[in-house]
């Protein structure tokens, strides 16, 4: 069985981002890039469904500029057989890279898609369930646990009563949540491994998918600033301020 894993190339979750001047977005120039964190998980989860005998090839996917060759390395140097970049420079949205995915899913026919639930840069948690809508799959968001029990895929997800397990039938979309795995740590050999590996590159023309962004960004600010705490000298005073200054109860 095959597993797609797509893997976003976002700035590095450490790196304290910045506001153009103009407003136009976020600046990215000379910050470090990374893989997204919950794709990372996604790729360490399928690379275990493969370690324990059930899969037999993890692909790994990628949509964007040039420079996400580097972020599939990394997914191959954690343990994915291969590669594919849908190279565009254009500004990818959640739908347009959920038609991709399911050019791609047409094309390599996976048993299993698992991708993370979100990513840290736009927190749009919209490509997995889109791409499951587009494909007429069925989905298990969040997951916490996953388990292959015969032709099936066991999805324990948490919710606010508590654990909700689901049971899909293959193929399927899997959205990972942070408590899935602990992704393991990429040593030298299996970077250099990597590079070995094959990554084939593709365009959005190639895969007969339009890209061209349907919203448009009018403006980017930083939050505003949180003002400085004060002290009360007792409860009351605190709910007279909740009351009648914050106006909250």
């Amino acid at each position: 069985m095959k597993v797609l894993v797509p893997v976003k190339r976002v700035v590095d979750y450490n790196v304290k981002v910045r506001v153009k001047s103009d407003q136009s977005g976020v600046d990215i120039a000379n910050v470090k890039m990374s893989m997204n964190p919950f794709d990372e998980i996604a790729v360490e989860e399928a690379v275990r469904l493969k370690e324990k005998g059930v899969v037999t090839e993890v692909i790994a996917v990628s949509c964007g500029v040039t420079q996400c060759q580097e972020t599939l390395r990394t997914a191959m140097a954690i343990g994915a057989d291969r590669a594919i970049l849908v190279e565009t420079d254009a500004e990818l949205q959640p739908l347009a890279v959920a038609k991709l995915l399911k050019a791609l899913v047409d094309k390599e026919q996976p048993g299993l898609i698992i991708l993370g639930k979100q990513a840290i840069d736009d927190d749009a948690n919209q490509t997995g369930q889109m791409l499951a809508a587009l494909a007429d799959l069925p989905q298990a968001t969040f997951a916490s646990q996953v388990e292959m029990v015969g032709d099936k895929v066991h999805v324990t997800r948490e919710i606010d009563g508590g654990l909700e397990v689901l049971s899909l039938s293959l193929p399927a979309v899997v959205t990972t949540d942070l408590r899935l795995n602990e992704p393991r740590y990429v040593t030298l050999p299996n970077i250099m491994k990597a590079k070995k590996k094959p990554l084939d590159v593709f365009k959005p023309e190639d895969l007969g998918v339009e890209v061209t962004p349907r919203l448009k960004t009018l403006r980017v600010s930083e939050p505003p600033k949180r003002g400085a705490g004060i002290k009360v000298p007792d409860v009351a005073t605190l709910v007279d301020k909740l009351k009648n200054e914050a106006k909250v109860i």
